[in-house]
């Protein structure tokens, strides 16, 4: 078509002319007229980055990523463009990209706090909470009613494990903005965070009276209700938010766990399947050209990987069903980090085993041990629950049985770990790592109990709190001498019992036979269900379940006099 004389007149009309409609909320029409001015001028910056922020308004994410880009092209010394492609590149997840934006629309202006806030949401989004911190609290300097990065920098304070800190600054942008939904939602992540539920509950529903589609509280508010005991109201609070976002990976996965938990098995394993589409594991997600089997078609003949994923616990439990695979007449290839290579071999219906890394061998199909409950269709009536399955090696077992039966001259002998990993790194598992483990000293109140002797299983930074607390005459440490899982299990099959908060050690001696008891958090691991004492995974496992969130010293208490009543008269079978 052909351009009037009058071009650059008539383009400058039609730009306020977009800009008012844009303004008043008819996005259709200023589209429109956006579109016009492209046609006439393709290379028009203004246009461009105006369609582009109404891309963005709009939530069309990659359309506004192109559009800006486009702009930027034309003229790259628009600092409001590069922090509105930061933003953009941020809700795409693609925060490196997003952190180069941010820093190129600073260097263009100096101080300028969207700019600012779009770098500190990168660097969070990059794991680095701190330096994110940093960029949150330079923008408050510049505008300290900021509200939204007084709201974001409460987000990296719980990541810095500051929950108290990330309630303050929730506190003062409510205190900005009093019908802020964010905000609120993220007040009661930080007080789920210290452990107050309750009052969660109250800073969620408030996000939800203000904001009823506000999709992540209702999730939010589901997991709280997890700590309260209300398994039934949370899967109404997945509902909810689900209704809103049909795609979220985080809700279908906490579902999967609230009915795994109440023992709604058929269901639970299904909604398992959704922690691949979560942002944290998807990229653990392995890729084979060979078909992912789910009990769909028949194994005769062929050859199956079973692969590990997540946890030395998840794989100590899941093992298990190598055999009932193997039974299906397949040829089972199983892959397992190295701390659990020599252990595995002790497994039954394995015909091939893998460590974690090398080179695989040649198969047909493939299933991540937690898919198998899925796959073999594991109700409660079903779980295989034989157990050993696996066994400690003959001669490492006699080697321990000489050395430390003089070391207990007849007295039982009780193997004790207080404490799980440590994952500061990522919120969830901070917050499950605080509150499954408990420090060596909240066990002072057992090391008393006569006829004992005591022996400490505790691995990593946990272990140093034994020779801290100077119990090496009542606790003895052999556990320099353990070096995987193998070693771990022919100490503990010269031990009573095992004592173990929830950890890959409870699930080993669960697999060995071993009598052993859990002490367990309030809100539990699905895995050990609800308001049971016993283990279907594990015939030898009790459950010492804390009463309320947080009260170790009930299960303490609980545990001394089940010592006193059960051990300290008598040995264990």
């Amino acid at each position: 078509m052909s351009k009037p004389a009058n071009l650059p007149q008539q383009l400058d009309h039609m730009l306020r002319q977009a800009v008012a409609l844009q303004q008043n909320g008819a996005l259709v029409e200023a589209e429109e007229l956006y579109r016009e001015m492209l046609e006439l001028k393709p290379r028009h910056a203004d246009a461009l980055q105006l369609l582009g922020a109404l891309a963005l308004q709009s939530g069309r994410l990659p359309e506004a990523v192109e559009l800006l880009r486009k702009s930027l092209a034309v003229n790259p010394r628009q600092a409001p463009v590069h922090s509105n492609l930061a933003y953009a590149l941020n809700a795409l997840q693609r925060f490196a990209e997003a952190l180069a934006c941010a820093d190129r629309a600073l260097a263009l202006q100096a101080g300028f706090v969207d700019a600012l806030n779009n770098r500190g949401n990168a660097l969070a989004g990059l794991n680095r909470p701190a330096d994110a911190l940093g960029s949150f609290d330079r923008a408050i300097a510049v505008r300290p009613a900021f509200v939204q990065a007084w709201n974001n920098r409460a987000c990296v304070l719980r990541d810095l494990g500051r929950p108290a800190d990330a309630l303050a600054s929730c506190d003062h942008a409510l205190a900005l903005q009093p019908d802020y939904a964010d905000a609120w939602s993220n007040r009661g992540n930080a007080l789920s965070d210290m452990n107050l539920p309750q009052d969660a509950e109250r800073s969620y529903r408030r996000a939800l009276e203000i904001a009823p589609a506000f999709a992540d509280a209702w999730n939010n508010l589901g997991l709280t209700q997890i700590d309260l005991g209300q398994q039934a109201e949370a899967l109404s609070s997945y509902e909810h938010a689900l209704a809103v976002n049909p795609a979220a990976a985080e809700t279908h996965w906490n579902e999967s766990l609230c009915l795994l938990q109440m023992g709604q098995f058929e269901a639970g394993w299904r909604k398992y399947e959704w922690r691949w589409e979560r942002a944290r594991i998807r990229s653990s997600r392995r890729s084979f050209p060979q078909p992912l089997w789910l009990g769909d078609f028949p194994l005769q003949g062929k050859t199956i990987l079973l692969h590990a994923e997540q946890g030395l616990g998840d794989t100590l439990q899941f093992c298990r069903y190598a055999a009932q695979v193997s039974r299906l007449g397949a040829k089972v290839v199983l892959e397992v980090p190295p701390e659990l290579l020599r252990l595995m071999s002790t497994l039954e219906g394995v015909d091939q085993l893998i460590e974690a890394g090398r080179p695989l061998p040649p198969f047909d199909c493939h299933c991540p041990l937690l898919s198998l409950p899925l796959a073999l269709g594991t109700d409660l009536a079903n779980i295989p629950s034989t157990t050993p399955y696996l066994f400690a090696r003959a001669g490492a077992v006699d080697e321990w049985r000489n050395r430390i039966d003089a070391e207990a001259s007849g007295r039982v002998k009780v193997g004790l770990v207080w404490a799980g990993g440590n994952r500061p790194h990522v919120a969830e598992l901070r917050k499950n790592d605080a509150r499954r483990s408990i420090t060596f000293e909240r066990l002072a109140p057992i090391l008393d109990v006569p006829n004992l002797r005591f022996y400490s299983l505790q691995k990593g930074p946990a272990a140093n709190q034994l020779a801290d607390a100077g119990a090496a005459s009542k606790v003895i440490d052999h556990t320099d001498a353990l070096h995987d899982f193998a070693d771990t299990a022919a100490l503990v099959a010269n031990l009573d019992l095992v004592i173990s908060v929830d950890t890959s050690t409870a699930h080993l001696a669960g697999a060995l036979g071993k009598p052993v008891w859990i002490l367990n958090r309030f809100d539990t691991c699905w895995r050990w269900m609800l308001e049971r004492s016993d283990s279907p995974w594990y015939p030898s496992a009790t459950l010492f379940r804390q009463p309320a969130l947080g009260d170790w010293d009930s299960v303490i208490d609980a545990l001394r006099c089940a010592l006193a009543d059960t051990i300290g008269a008598t040995r264990v079978d």
